[in-house]
C-alpha cells in the first residue's frame, strides 16, 4: 500500500512541476511579447518624428539620420493617407496586399479599426496621417502561447493513452493468466468425470443417461479449451461453418427452456470458412443466451444462415424487450450490460472473436425496443481454387 501511496504522490509531483513549467513559459512569452510590442511602438514613433523632420524642414537642416531611419524600417507595415483618406504612399506590406488594390483597402480598413496611426503636421491645409501595424515577428509572436498549450494538450493527450494502454494490457495479462489456470483447475475433475463415465458404460447403466452426460462432460471440455486460449494466438482451419453453427445451436437447444420455440436454417451444402471450431462456438452460444436472456426464457429464436459469393451471414432474431439505437454500439463495450448479474463481457467477447480472430464483422441489424432484435455475423468464405 504504501508502495502505491508514494508512486501516487510522485505522480501528482511530476504533475505539479510540469504545470508549473508550463504556467512560466507562457507568463515569460507574454513578458516578451509585451517587450517587443513596446519596442515595436517605439521605433513606429521614431519613424513618425523622421518623417516629420524631413516634412518639416524644408531642406533647412541635414536630414540623412532620419532618412536612414526611415529606410531602415524594413518591418513594420505603414500606409501614408492625405486628408482626402486616399493612399500615398506604403510600405512593409505582405506582397498580396502590395499588388491588389482591393486588398490594400482593406488592410487599410483593418489597421483603421486597430486605432493605430499617427497625424503628421505638414502645414496648414494638409495633415496626412499614417496607420502602422505590428510586425511579422510581433504576429507570429502572438499566437506562440496558443501554439504551446496545444502541444501540451497533445503530450499529455499522448501520456495519458499510453497510460491507458499501458493498463489495459497488464489487465489482459492478468485476465488470460486467471483464465488459463481456470482452463488447468478444470482439466483435473474433467479427468475424474471421464473415468467414471467408463465405469458407467461398464456397469451397463442406461445408455441415454451416458450419453448426455458424455455431451456435458464434452462440453466442459470445449470450455476449458476455450479459456486456454485466451491471450494465444487461435489456430485457424478451415471448416464448414453450417455444421458447425448447427452442431452448438442443437446443443444449447437442447439444453434450454420449454418455452422457447427454436429454428433453424441454413444452405443444404457445406461453406467452408476458416474457423477456430471453440471459437466459434463461444461465438453462437453468447449470441444465443443473449437472446433467451432477452426473451427471459420465453419466446422464439430464430438462427438463420444466409450467403452470396462472397459472405456467409449468421443473424440471431429473438422476440425480447429489443435495444435502443442510441446502444447499437455500445452493447459491444466491456463491461456493458442490462442485466442485474453479470460482468458485461460476452458481446465484447464476440466482438474480439469474429472481428479479431476470424475477420469477420459482427453487429446490430435490426431492433426495436418490445418486440425483438436481430444480430448478425458475418464470415468471408473460402475461395476454391
Amino acid at each position: 500500500m504504501r508502495f502505491t501511496d508514494n508512486r501516487n504522490i510522485t505522480r501528482w509531483v511530476i504533475i505539479a512541476a510540469s504545470f508549473f513549467i508550463v504556467i512560466s513559459i507562457l507568463w515569460n512569452t507574454y513578458s516578451f511579447f509585451n517587450i517587443f510590442k513596446e519596442d515595436e511602438r517605439k521605433k513606429v514613433d521614431l519613424l513618425v518624428q523622421s518623417y516629420q523632420m524631413i516634412n518639416d524642414t524644408g531642406g533647412n537642416f541635414d536630414v540623412e539620420l532620419p532618412f536612414r531611419i526611415v529606410s531602415n524600417n524594413t518591418t513594420i507595415p505603414v500606409i501614408m493617407t492625405n486628408s482626402r483618406d486616399s493612399i500615398v504612399d506604403f510600405k512593409n506590406l505582405p506582397n498580396a496586399v502590395e499588388t491588389d488594390p482591393v486588398r490594400k483597402q482593406s488592410y487599410l480598413q483593418e489597421l483603421k479599426q486597430a486605432g493605430s496611426f499617427v497625424v503628421l503636421r505638414i502645414g496648414q491645409k494638409d495633415n496626412p496621417k499614417l496607420y502602422y501595424g505590428s510586425s511579422l515577428l510581433l504576429n507570429n509572436l502572438k499566437y506562440y502561447p496558443i501554439t504551446l498549450v496545444i502541444i501540451v494538450i497533445l503530450f499529455a493527450t499522448i501520456v495519458f493513452i499510453f497510460y491507458r494502454a499501458s493498463r489495459m494490457a497488464t489487465q489482459n495479462r492478468l485476465w488470460a493468466g486467471m483464465a488459463k489456470e481456470t482452463a488447468h483447475q478444470i482439466g483435473t475433475p474433467l479427468s475424474s468425470l471421464l473415468g467414471w463415465i467408463e465405469i458407467m458404460k461398464a456397469d451397463n447403466v442406461d445408455e441415454t443417461t451416458v450419453e448426455e452426460i458424455e455431451k456435458d462432460v464434452h462440453r466442459l471440455q470445449i470450455i476449458a479449451e476455450r479459456f486456454s486460449k485466451v491471450g494465444s494466438e487461435p489456430v485457424l482451419q478451415e471448416l464448414d461453418i453450417v455444421a458447425e453453427t448447427e452442431k452448438s445451436f442443437e446443443y444449447l437447444r437442447s439444453r434450454a427452456s420449454r418455452q422457447v420455440e427454436f429454428f433453424f436454417m441454413s444452405p443444404n451444402h457445406p461453406v467452408p470458412v476458416m474457423l477456430n471450431p471453440e471459437l466459434h462456438s463461444w461465438t453462437i452460444e453468447n449470441l444465443v443466451k443473449n437472446a433467451i436472456d432477452a426473451m427471459k426464457g420465453k419466446g422464439r429464436l430464430d438462427l438463420i444462415i444466409s450467403e452470396n459469393e462472397t459472405f456467409i451471414k449468421i443473424k440471431v432474431s429473438d422476440t425480447g424487450k429489443g435495444i435502443p439505437k442510441s446502444q447499437f454500439r455500445k452493447i459491444f463495450e466491456p463491461g456493458f450490460t442490462t442485466k442485474k448479474r453479470g460482468w458485461g463481457l460476452g458481446l465484447s467477447l464476440t466482438k474480439r472473436i469474429v472481428e479479431e480472430y476470424h475477420k469477420g464483422k459482427i453487429k446490430v441489424l435490426s431492433s426495436e425496443v418490445g418486440r425483438g432484435t436481430t444480430m448478425q455475423a458475418s464470415y468471408k468464405k473460402q475461395v476454391k481454387q
